[in-house]
């Protein structure tokens, strides 16, 4: 636990750099282009246009096909989490029915234009993970241990690595820094935001997982849900309506990008018709669908993605570009945002993001990538593709 403790602090410290480096990128990429004069209305700027603006088309490319492969998955993560929280309120429906019934109201996302209509929802979605937070905090306390409880943690190299990958995941989501900077009246200030974000999230990831981890001990290494663990209640059961809603919402934040990168190709990005908008936007709904019913890995899938793509997408990328970005003298003197004052030095920033690229590389990519294929193996050989119910467990027969 203590490990478990000391990961999620340093990958949200870590995080919140790449968040801050991505942030420096868009504001230098925005500010040479505005010197130029375009004109980016009825445009949204995205991070594969600013790799390419500041450091050509080889990193566009990279950029785009990890950014767009980790949003895809992302999206996917959402509806699988949807058919299996929603399973736990009603199970006359298996999960997989439940993901089909949720990935055709997730598809209604493809009506809302942009991050701008996102902000009430953001604040809303603040407040319904902040109440399943300590929803799981205080039902854990309050139900207390179950009987032998045992807390020996992962006992294998595998799981290790599986649950390290998967705090990474979730302290990499900012893969849509650009365009939420976008959305911003003055997107300097999203690194600030971002910093005290994390430093929130402390607040509710950390009482959870311990107390959880408490009072089940190691009956969470086979049960990826803590719904499942916790008795029903009313409580539990409006903490499950809250976390459905915000998966919508999440669904929408990580799908919405791809909408843009789709409708860019198709050539109507600067469409003021949203009907038309979302009639083009639909067909990238599909292959998420498709992906959610045959990986329902509510779990596994997360430290899979986090190892796979995370890793680059987030963490590495950003930190090579800003590197390759100011590697001249130039660039550096020049650059619109210096280093921050606790750095003081190009050259302290320099090897900062270089620790970024070789821990997640080495530890991320490696070990991680590593730990979560082979988990991720095990799920399939166990439960098979296409798995009507993941983790559910047998019913009981009806009492006469």
């Amino acid at each position: 636990m203590v490990s478990g403790v000391i990961f999620q602090v340093f990958y949200g410290l870590m995080g919140s750099w790449t968040a801050y480096l991505i942030s420096c990128l868009y504001v230098e990429y925005r500010s040479r282009k505005e010197k130029e004069n375009v004109n980016f209305k009825n445009h949204v700027i995205q991070w594969f246009e600013v790799l390419d603006g500041l450091l050509g088309p080889f990193w566009k490319g990279v950029g785009l096909a990890f950014n767009c492969t980790f949003l895809l998955f992302g999206s996917v993560i959402q509806l699988i989490a949807c058919g299996s929280n929603i399973y736990y309120i009603n199970d006359h429906l298996d999960k997989r029915t439940w993901t089909y019934i949720f990935g055709a109201c997730c598809a209604f996302t493809v009506f809302i234009p942009s991050f701008h209509n996102y902000r009430i929802w953001s604040f809303l979605g603040l407040a319904m993970t902040t109440y399943t937070a300590w929803y799981l905090t205080i039902a854990a306390i309050v139900n207390g241990q179950i009987p032998d409880v045992k807390h020996s943690g992962p006992t294998k190299l595998v799981l290790y690595f599986t649950g390290a990958t998967n705090i990474l995941y979730t302290f990499g989501g900012h893969a849509v820094t650009v365009e939420i900077m976008h959305a911003m009246w003055k997107p300097r200030k999203f690194k600030w935001v971002y910093l005290v974000a994390t430093l929130y999230v402390y607040t509710l990831t950390l009482p959870s997982a311990i107390a959880v981890y408490w009072a089940f001990g190691d009956q969470l290494l086979d049960h990826a849900n803590a719904f499942a663990l916790l008795p029903r209640s009313g409580a539990r059961d409006f903490a499950v309506v809250l976390m459905l809603i915000h998966q919508f919402i999440t669904f929408g934040f990580a799908c919405t990008p791809l909408y843009f990168v789709w409708e860019k190709v198709t050539g109507f990005h600067t469409s003021r018709n949203i009907l038309v908008r979302a009639i083009v936007r639909l067909p990238v709904v599909l292959p998420i669908w498709f992906f959610a019913i045959i990986f329902p890995f509510f779990g596994p899938i997360n430290s899979a993605i986090g190892a796979l793509l995370v890793t680059f997408t987030v963490y590495i990328i950003p930190a090579a570009a800003h590197m390759a970005t100011y590697r001249t003298t130039f660039a550096r003197e020049n650059a619109v945002e210096k280093p921050p004052r606790f750095l003081k030095s190009w050259a302290a920033t320099y090897l900062l993001n270089l620790f970024v690229v070789l821990w997640t590389l080495v530890v991320g990519f490696g070990f991680g990538g590593w730990a979560s294929i082979t988990n991720f193996v095990h799920q399939i050989n166990t439960f098979g593709l296409f798995a009507k119910c993941y983790q559910c467990q047998p019913k009981k027969p009806p009492t006469h």
